[in-house]
């Protein structure tokens, strides 16, 4: 009964002798990223131009992904049926995912630049037993190695990372409804910002205001135009006098004759 686990770890000792260590150490890249680091996924720079020399065609490429603590305790899985799966993380404590054909991290490969680590969703619900890229329960902190394995076994592995910490999703419970205080420079700064807003307001109202007025008071003409304007009385001619009767020559005489009538008491 013995016998069969003393050769397993022969082999394993064996293989591990002929283990390549590469000097690559996975990273986060550095530049900006949205997303690069989230509550459940990080993202990783491909390693590109690191396996070869080392792979053969039919060579795959794994991510070894571990919590910090546990990284030292990892032992590389003889073939790909010893492979740790995604669903043995919680008692595990580790497991590999993203097996890629080594082909595609070659120099001459056209490849992203990027490896998103727990971006399968699906990973949760579905029943199989394939290696699966599931989103991390924890925010950890995480290291993670890449691994080539060929058919007899690891080939060549990469250094562990850093340690690398998720983003700790927020409570509702402990998101202040309050608004956060201003500072007084701030508070200054909004006082003087409304006062100009409303002398602003106040200056438009005002000659909008002067302007409807005006038109009101004098509908359809200015008042400029109406000072201006003058007006003239038409000129009226004095009356004519009326002719005389016949038979009078001027006023003051009798109409019968010519003789001027005398006075009524007059003396002859």
């Amino acid at each position: 009964m013995e016998l069969p686990w003393v050769l397993l770890a022969l082999a394993g000792m064996g293989a591990a002798a002929d283990l390549a260590r590469l000097p690559y150490v996975p990273r986060v890249p550095p530049t900006a990223l949205l997303g690069k680091v989230t509550a459940s996924t990080f993202a990783l720079e491909r390693p590109r131009c690191v396996f070869d020399g080392h792979a053969d065609a039919s060579d795959a490429v794994w991510l070894a992904v571990a919590f910090a603590n546990a990284s030292a305790a990892f032992r590389n899985p003889l073939s790909r049926a010893d492979v740790p799966r995604y669903k043995q993380l919680p008692t595990a404590r580790s497991y590999m995912t993203l097996e890629t054909a080594a082909a595609a991290y070659s120099c001459s490969a056209p490849s992203p630049a990027v490896l998103r680590v727990g971006d399968d969703t699906a990973c949760r619900d579905q029943g199989r037993q394939d290696p699966c890229n599931g989103p991390l329960p924890s925010p950890g902190p995480y290291r993670v190695k890449f691994l080539l394995m060929g058919c007899r076994g690891p080939k060549a592995e990469t250094r562990w990372s850093e340690p690398i910490l998720l983003r700790r999703a927020v409570s509702p419970s402990t998101i202040d409804p309050a608004p956060a205080r201003r500072g007084s420079a701030v508070v200054v700064i909004a006082s003087i910002l409304a006062s100009l807003g409303a002398v602003l307001a106040t200056a438009v109202l005002g000659a909008l205001g002067a302007k409807v007025w005006g038109s009101l008071c004098h509908p359809g003409l200015g008042t400029d135009a109406f000072i201006r304007r003058s007006y003239r009385t038409h000129h009226i001619p004095p009356a004519r006098p009326q002719p005389l009767p016949p038979g009078c020559s001027h006023a003051g005489w009798d109409c019968e004759d010519e003789r001027p009538q005398k006075p009524r008491g007059a003396l002859a």
